[in-house]
């Protein structure tokens, strides 16, 4: 095992401030789309559960190509760079394969679906894993403060 002394993992109150702002930002695109798409009525298309394709694209796939995206191009969304964070694959400290991004983002049902036990494992874990990043084999690392415990990867 090796250690990165110049790193940290991203501790659970941080990583709820981080997903409140990108909760924020996704609600400023999805607010004015969901307007002006589904609304409107642009989409004639019914669903008898009461969706619309309209409904679909904006509450299923803006989120992932926005959560994605930022993690494929930057290694975290905006509210991980608002606190310094990032996403690493927790075998190399690398930057995650594209798998491993799309298995994170789907295992988020996964944390959620339970009472929310996925995302408050968090605050538990040793290395601050969610069952989202368990699954995908990643960790979100930061810049070390003083005294805090060194990131380790199993290089």
């Amino acid at each position: 095992m090796q250690h990165d002394l110049l790193l940290e993992y991203a501790g659970f109150w941080r990583r709820v401030l981080a997903m409140l702002i990108d909760t924020f930002l996704l609600m400023l695109v999805m607010t004015p789309l969901s307007y002006l798409i589904v609304r409107r009525g642009d989409f004639k298309l019914w669903d008898p559960l009461g969706g619309s394709p309209g409904d679909f694209w904006i509450s299923a796939l803006v989120p992932a190509v926005f959560i994605i995206g930022f993690w494929m191009t930057k290694g975290a969304t905006p509210g991980k760079m608002v606190i310094g964070a990032r996403i690493v694959c927790a075998r190399t400290g690398g930057k995650p394969s594209l798998p491993q991004f799309l298995i994170r983002y789907m295992a988020y049902s996964i944390s959620t679906a339970v009472l929310l036990l996925g995302w408050l494992w968090v605050g538990f874990d040793r290395r601050k894993q969610g069952w989202h990043d368990k699954l995908a084999g990643t960790v979100v690392v930061r810049r070390k403060s003083r005294g805090t415990q060194a990131v380790s990867f199993d290089r």
